[in-house]
């Protein structure tokens, strides 16, 4: 199951406590007491693996190492350990309680969420001419801690959106190397499937059902993975007894989101063109073309209309 909404609390290590100790060693007095180390700090990394938000998913408190304790004759404590935390490429953290965003959009991005807290001064530090015998020193400072929400958007050149059971995963399949559940009934998806075609990555968005800007069906779960990609593909399937109703359905809960989804580059597609009778296939693209006028029909049974596919996605690499 693709983890991809979690809530965790994160804890970046004290610092330790500076030293308190004199010179032990004859004929050498005076303050040797070392500072604590620095608490470790936590940090993000994107990485390609989308399943890696499933970390969390019973680990829910997260801490990086504490700053070691000052010791005597001048050994400073060491420092605690940074914790570098794997999450997908497109995830949004948000610190609760605060105000802004962080966002993990590239492979082997890092980003600083938590500082670990600085490390005390030991006595030595609080010498002085006046004052040869010091017995003051800092405790460590308490290294940053928050409560996250972290929240994956798929960052995808070209997503695959539509009802259910609208042949998404089987032309998802069909051009990449991709090995989505595929099968004759409504929600066979149930999580998004990624496969790449030359340089392009394409998403296989969970089917929409109306009403799911509001949370009925799969709800806005994978609306959101809709936001960051660049090019829609609509599928509507030839089997449907409306497609311009269908059509007319996904766009409404696109719309009812965020306005800003409609205004991404769109492909139309009636899909399993191969499912019905010539005559019936033309009556429902023509009704289809109505209400977008670039529709065409596709079977992934079909060699030429496979080839109308791969010449547009080949035109979105060559702009890519």
């Amino acid at each position: 199951m693709l983890i991809d909404d979690v809530t965790i609390k994160i804890h970046a290590g004290n610092g330790g406590k500076g030293a308190v100790a004199f010179n032990k060693n004859l004929m050498s007095l005076g303050p040797v007491g070392g500072s604590g180390g620095n608490g470790g700090s936590i940090s993000f990394e994107g990485v390609s693996d989308l399943s890696s938000l499933g970390q969390f998913r019973y680990k829910k408190e997260i801490r990086a190492k504490n700053g070691e304790d000052g010791k005597g004759q001048f050994n400073d404590g060491a420092d605690g350990a940074d914790l570098v935390l794997k999450v997908p490429i497109g995830t949004v953290i948000q610190k609760i309680g605060k105000i802004g965003t962080e966002e993990v959009l590239k492979i082997g991005e890092k980003i600083l969420i938590a500082k670990g807290g600085h490390g005390g001064k030991g006595n030595f530090l609080f010498r002085s001419p006046k004052l040869t015998t010091p017995k003051r020193f800092q405790e460590g400072l308490s290294g940053e801690e928050f409560k996250l929400k972290l929240e994956l958007k798929l960052i995808a050149d070209v997503g695959l959106i539509g009802l259910p059971n609208a042949g998404k995963s089987s032309l998802l399949n069909e051009l990449t190397e991709a090995k989505s559940k595929v099968a004759n009934y409504a929600f066979t998806t149930l999580e998004p499937n990624l496969g790449v075609y030359y340089d392009l990555i394409l998403a296989d968005i969970p089917g929409l059902i109306e009403g799911a800007s509001s949370g009925k069906g799969l709800g806005i779960k994978f609306l959101r993975h809709i936001e960051r990609t660049k090019i829609l593909f609509h599928l509507i399937s030839a089997e449907s007894e409306n497609p311009a109703k269908d059509y007319k359905t996904v766009r409404g809960e696109l719309k009812a989101y965020n306005e800003v989804m409609l205004e991404k580059t769109e492909y139309l597609f009636l899909s399993k063109s191969d499912t019905l009778p010539a005559v019936d296939m033309k009556k429902k693209l023509s009704a289809l073309k109505k209400v977008n006028k670039n529709a065409i029909a596709i079977s992934i049974h079909d060699w030429d209309s496979m080839e109308k596919v791969k010449k547009i996605l080949n035109g979105i690499n060559l702009k890519k």
